[in-house]
């Protein structure tokens, strides 16, 4: 091999480690928060232990994690994982459900009394939300509005959760109009921290998530949502940039053990995320924008 041949093969085996350098730093889950995690224990089966879950994280650099159960609240579960695996954030919340009655503005009180204070969301109810479907064949839900205006408890729940600038609400899969109904009234009532759950998966149009998010709110994309083959990653990557990436937050909603799938656990699916959004064009700033800044400031945090 010539002097020039052997230049040439340096030069080119140096470029490529810098472009290889450069994609690991643009997804680069570091830092990260994932604000949207499943784990045992639970009523239902889930993929592993939230001490688990919190180990893998920890390990993988991510900064926090918010535990969700669709059951029971985790503030006492975020206590507990802190005690565990210390040196990673860990938060829980409440989500609105039959099984803690409902919009229950003491369920959320109590929780967020709960020892560390780590108990920092509201999700509205997910599983039990009000749906045509459920209305024709007398399936128990819960409802947040009647004819166009929010319940009574709804309101009042806002005026605790402005009260409380710790807290953090995410519309659930309450439907499109209600989320924004919901949004509209909180900002009106002083809560600061307010999430659209898993927008795209729950049918939300770009639009309506574009008034969501110029009322202050974050728009959620999960990392599930593109696998179970409902939306694609280039149906994401088309919709943030038209709500742009100032307003989104990038989580997994991970935890689950699907029928014959096999899904990868939190922090690799993580990872795994932040490299498909690379491949469609997002740069390592927004990426951390959407993996770091902006779910800490969801959640009231300092970004780092």
């Amino acid at each position: 091999m010539t002097g020039r041949a052997r230049l040439n093969v340096t030069v080119g085996a140096l470029g490529a480690a810098l472009l290889l350098g450069a994609a690991a730093q643009a997804q680069d889950i570091r830092g990260a928060i994932d604000i949207h995690v499943h784990q045992a224990p639970d009523s239902v089966k889930r993929s592993a232990d939230a001490d688990d879950v919190a180990r893998r994280a920890k390990a993988a650099g991510i900064r926090g994690l918010v535990m969700k159960n669709h059951w029971e609240p985790t503030a006492s579960l975020a206590y507990m994982v802190r005690k565990a695996v210390p040196g990673i954030e860990v938060f829980g919340g409440i989500a609105l459900n039959r099984s803690v009655g409902g919009i229950n503005i003491e369920a959320v009180r109590r929780m967020v009394a709960v020892q560390g204070g780590y108990g920092r969301v509201v999700w509205l109810p997910t599983y039990d939300n009000d749906t045509p479907a459920k209305r024709a064949d007398g399936t128990p839900f819960v409802a947040v509005s009647k004819d166009g205006a929010l319940l009574p408890e709804v309101i009042e729940l806002l005026d605790f959760m402005g009260q409380n600038p710790r807290l953090t609400l995410e519309t659930g899969h309450v439907s499109p109009p209600e989320g924004l109904m919901v949004v509209r009234a909180a900002k009106a009532r002083g809560v600061t921290h307010l999430v659209i759950t898993h927008a795209m998966v729950l049918g939300w149009t770009v639009a309506q998530m574009q008034e969501a998010a110029r009322e202050g709110a974050y728009i959620e994309f999960v990392y599930l949502g593109a696998l179970n083959g409902r939306l694609t990653f280039k149906d994401y990557a088309d919709a943030i940039r038209q709500v742009g990436p100032e307003h989104v937050i990038l989580a997994t909603d991970l935890g689950g053990v699907p029928p014959n799938t096999n899904y990868p656990l939190e922090a690799q699916g993580f990872q795994l995320c932040l490299e498909e959004m690379h491949k469609l064009g997002f740069s390592l700033a927004e990426l951390n924008l959407m993996a770091k800044t902006n779910p800490a400031l969801a959640l009231g945090l300092e970004p780092k």
